[in-house]
């Protein structure tokens, strides 16, 4: 019997661009599934705990983060557990979930994906999580949305320092 008072999960979509980036360039920094605290704001680990990065299956532990809703404990870190699902190197795409974590994040499953356009890439960065106690869908938009473009940011400063040195 379903349970009457459960909430569907919830869903969105947050998009960056990077202006004179070339998807390549830029999925080559994304794939690397055990880096992603070179990027992501405020996280300040990652690290593997099985498999091999860019492998599916494999397990990282992120932590660090900040979050809308983190509270003032000082003592408390934010943290999870994501398990790589699949990884596509030629459409530029792969998905994870979240394994395990003191978040609150339950079923959180994402899809990340560069795209080609006339002027550089973007990456989307598709997710759906049962909703989240003490968050609301807004607060879970603008962690993803605001994270995801400093991470096109920082992406887009790095290729540009590659780039000027191969240029000299």
């Amino acid at each position: 019997m379903a349970n009457v008072g459960q909430q569907p999960k919830w869903e969105g979509k947050s998009c960056a661009k990077l202006a004179g980036c070339k998807a390549e360039q830029v999925w080559l920094l994304l794939q690397d599934f055990f880096g992603l605290d070179k990027w992501f704001p405020s996280l300040t680990t990652c690290l593997p705990v099985e498999g091999v990065s860019g492998q599916p299956g494999c397990v990282r532990f992120c932590a660090g983060f900040k979050t809308p809703v983190s509270g003032s404990d000082k003592g408390s870190m934010n943290w999870t557990k994501q398990k790589l699902l699949s990884i596509d190197p030629i459409k530029m795409v792969f998905s994870y979930s979240i394994v395990d974590g003191n978040v609150g994040f339950n079923a959180y499953v994402s899809t990340v994906r560069v795209l080609s356009n006339e002027h550089g890439c973007d990456i989307e960065w598709r997710y759906e999580v049962e909703p989240v106690k003490g968050w609301t869908l807004g607060d879970l938009d603008f962690f993803i949305a605001s994270g995801l473009q400093v991470m096109a940011q920082r992406m887009e400063a790095a290729l540009q320092v590659f780039q000027a040195t191969m240029d000299q």
